[in-house]
């Protein structure tokens, strides 16, 4: 009731006449009514009368509208009558009851009232440390400036209370809405000064992160750092929230060195992030390719497995194998081992030995092992790839163990050290195949050849394709001699490769687009576009569609060749499949050059 006395107090009083006008034209003839009685006034205070509520019986408790904390719902009367009467500790459980209803003015003004009141032995009231925390929280939460908290702290004196943390961290509070920096590192040193008398007036972990937050929206990263390390320092954490605010602002402002620094600095302190906190931290780390970083998401998700698999009830944490296979292609262009290797105990952990890795995992491991020069383990993870995924087929067409495209990190490690380490692979290669059982691998034979190729090394290549069949006793694939036709293309000997093309067409065995692909280049080297479209006629009478990558490859032919028949065909083919292929200014820029060093 007292609510609605309130608003209703606050209505203006509005006595107006009410009267029947009845109209003499025919049209607008109606029979007369008796007017509607008038609404009682609502009596004024003091009257004696008692107050009787007039809101419509028909309209809801839900329709009263409720405080948001900024109006005063107690009557005058109620709060001196409050004010007289309760002592400090009745107060605080009031106000507790206020507070959860955010009845922030009531709070405040009652708590005016009170100190300005007398106790039972007729003295000032004398709020305690406590109470007036409770005024302060009130201020703040009507939207305080971070001045007036100030001046509002320094008036504790007045009563002869010193204030604690907790007075200091509402005053923070108002520091950070507004977004003052200076002021706020100001407040965390006169904490500091006070707190060498008076310990209860010392930052707390509330306090280091309230200037914390502060100074990362201001992006002073340096000062921050000074402060996790007076956090530490004084023995408390950085909390969870403000962990979080530290990598939104360090992965936007592109700081991931200060997020580093920040882990590496609260590591003795037990920090764990949430497991979805951890997860963000992986992502931004490898989309930055921050190895470093990404071991540490690593370290936070291994610690996250193993309390959820102790934990009663257990609870069993899953890592999404993209991730993982981000985190493998990091550890690969940044050459880190420790972060190829534990990201691969993550994922065995994660799988539970219920399913195999995905044919993407394999593929990340063996182009980190083929990065960092481990051979041995990329062959080996080879052998794994076609025990769990022998039978796997893709949509393009090139399948999974293809040199040129899934393998090709594979491939170019085989040839990085030229005939040295190719020679030393295929040694390896011929003991596996006479161990018990014996690993006779095709996918890795054409590695090695396609690493011949790679080294212009047409006889170490053409002889390891002839030992598929009478060494290892396996059937060369169409990917064996895909790379035999590119070892013959690469040293302009294209009458070879297309007979090379011509004796598999002949053994049954279907071309893919790698193998007219490669056929293209070596009639363009040869400057034959005439013979690289015919080859696209072939092509397509094989069901196959050119891409647009080889169409500009023979136009650009054409023209160096003024085969203008030609590039008239090449521009029919791009309508007829619906190809853009656009134009090459500035490649005809370069061609039309004249390099003359006449300057006169």
């Amino acid at each position: 009731m007292a609510p609605i006395k309130s608003f209703a107090k606050l209505r203006p009083l509005i006595s107006s006449r009410s009267f029947k006008s009845i109209s003499t034209f025919v049209h607008l003839r109606q029979a007369s009514q008796l007017a509607e009685p008038l609404t009682p006034s609502i009596p004024a205070s003091g009257s004696g009368l008692n107050p009787i509520s007039f809101a419509s019986p028909g309209v809801s408790a839900a329709q009263i509208p409720i405080s948001l904390g900024f109006i005063r719902l107690k009557s005058e009367g109620e709060m001196k009558l409050l004010s007289q009467t309760l002592d400090a500790e009745g107060l605080i459980d009031l106000f507790t009851g206020w507070m959860t209803a955010n009845e922030w003015a009531d709070v405040k003004e009652l708590f005016e009232l009170w100190v300005r009141s007398l106790d039972n032995k007729g003295k000032p009231n004398k709020p305690d440390v406590d109470l007036y925390n409770h005024y302060l929280r009130a201020n703040l939460m009507m939207g305080t400036s971070s001045g007036e908290m100030l001046d509002l702290v320094a008036k504790m004196d007045d009563y002869g209370i010193l204030p604690n943390t907790a007075s200091f961290n509402l005053a923070l509070m108002a520091m950070q809405k507004a977004g003052e920096s200076q002021a706020a590192e100001k407040l965390i040193e006169r904490m500091l000064q006070i707190g060498e008398e008076y310990k209860e007036s010392l930052p707390d972990g509330r306090s280091y992160d309230l200037i914390i937050s502060l100074l990362l929206s201001r992006k002073q990263f340096d000062s921050v750092m000074a402060y996790v390390d007076l956090m530490l320092k004084s023995g408390y954490m950085l909390s969870t929230n403000a962990f979080m605010a530290c990598v939104h602002c360090c992965a936007s402002n592109g700081r991931l060195d200060t997020l580093v620094t920040i882990i590496e600095r609260c590591k003795n302190r037990s920090l764990l992030p949430k497991w979805n906190t951890c997860n963000i931290i992986a992502d931004i780390a490898t989309q930055s390719d921050n190895s470093i970083l990404s071991y540490y998401a690593l370290e936070f998700i291994a610690k996250h497995i193993t309390r959820g698999e102790f934990a009663k009830p257990t609870v069993l944490f899953s890592v999404n194998e993209g991730l993982i296979v981000s985190v493998l292609g990091t550890a690969a262009r940044t050459c880190n081992s420790t972060l190829l290797e534990g990201s691969w105990a993550i994922l065995k952990r994660t799988l539970r030995k219920k399913t195999v890795p995905s044919p993407e995992s394999y593929l990340a491991k063996i182009y980190a092992h083929a990065n960092l020069n481990n051979l041995q383990k990329a062959f080996s993870t080879l052998q794994e790839l076609e025990l769990a995924h022998g039978n796997y087929n893709q949509d393009d067409g090139e399948g999974l163990f293809s040199p040129f495209f899934s393998l090709n990190p594979l491939a170019i490690a085989c040839s990085k050290k030229g005939f040295q380490t190719l020679d030393m692979v295929y040694n390896q290669l011929e003991n596996l195949s006479r161990d018990h059982p014996p690993y006779k691998s095709i996918a890795a034979l054409n590695c090695l050849i396609l690493g011949c190729a790679n080294t212009w090394d047409i006889d170490r290549a053409y002889q390891t394709f002839n030992s598929i069949s009478a060494t290892f006793e396996l059937t060369p694939d169409i990917h064996s001699y895909n790379a035999l036709i590119c070892a013959f293309v690469k040293l302009s000997k294209r009458d070879e490769a297309v007979k090379v093309f011509k004796h598999f067409i002949g053994l049954g065995l279907k071309p893919n687009m790698t193998t007219y692909s490669l056929l293209i280049d070596g009639h363009l080297i040869m400057r034959d576009p005439k013979s690289a479209l015919a080859l696209i006629d072939d092509m397509i009478g094989a069901g196959c569609k050119p891409s647009k990558e080889m169409l500009k490859k023979i136009r650009r032919r054409c023209v160096r060749e003024m085969d203008y028949e030609s590039d008239d065909k090449v521009e029919s083919l791009a309508r007829k499949f619906d190809i853009r292929m656009g134009t090459e200014v500035r490649r005809d820029l370069l061609f039309n050059l004249c390099y003359a060093s006449d300057y006169s």
